[in-house]
């Protein structure tokens, strides 16, 4: 079983940047998972952010975010980093990491419904 913690999150103003952290504790191969961002704002449903498979290094971002936002990795932290930068008050969120140990293929780690093991979030407000 894995465990997903987010930190990082916090009152920020427009236009500024923000890191998020998700620790990922597992008994695996950490180089095995995808993990995957998602938010979720007041009233509305949970919103794909951004994805990464950890063993090859590659990304995929939702519109809204691509250019902006940035995914990383570090294996031997077993962390997965969401830098977000020129934050806009639609941003405000509270945002999930979510991990699975086999990769659903290209940009289809964008979609929430891939992922078995979610952390509990992290809040993110942005400020006009």
């Amino acid at each position: 079983e894995v465990q997903l913690v987010e930190s990082g999150g916090g009152l920020v103003q427009a236009g500024g940047s923000l890191r998020l952290s998700c620790a990922v504790s597992t008994f695996t191969s950490f180089d095995d998972y995808a993990i995957g961002w998602f938010r979720q704002a007041p009233g509305k449903g949970r919103e794909q952010v951004s994805c990464i498979n950890v063993a090859e290094g590659s990304t995929y971002y939702a519109d809204s975010v691509r250019g902006r936002f940035t995914i990383s990795s570090d294996s031997a932290k077993k962390t997965v980093y969401l830098e977000m930068n020129s934050l806009k008050p639609e941003d405000t969120a509270v945002y999930f990491c979510a991990a699975e140990p086999t990769w659903p293929g290209g940009a289809q780690c964008l979609n929430s419904f891939e992922y078995h093991q979610w952390g509990q979030g992290t809040q993110v407000t942005v400020s006009s």
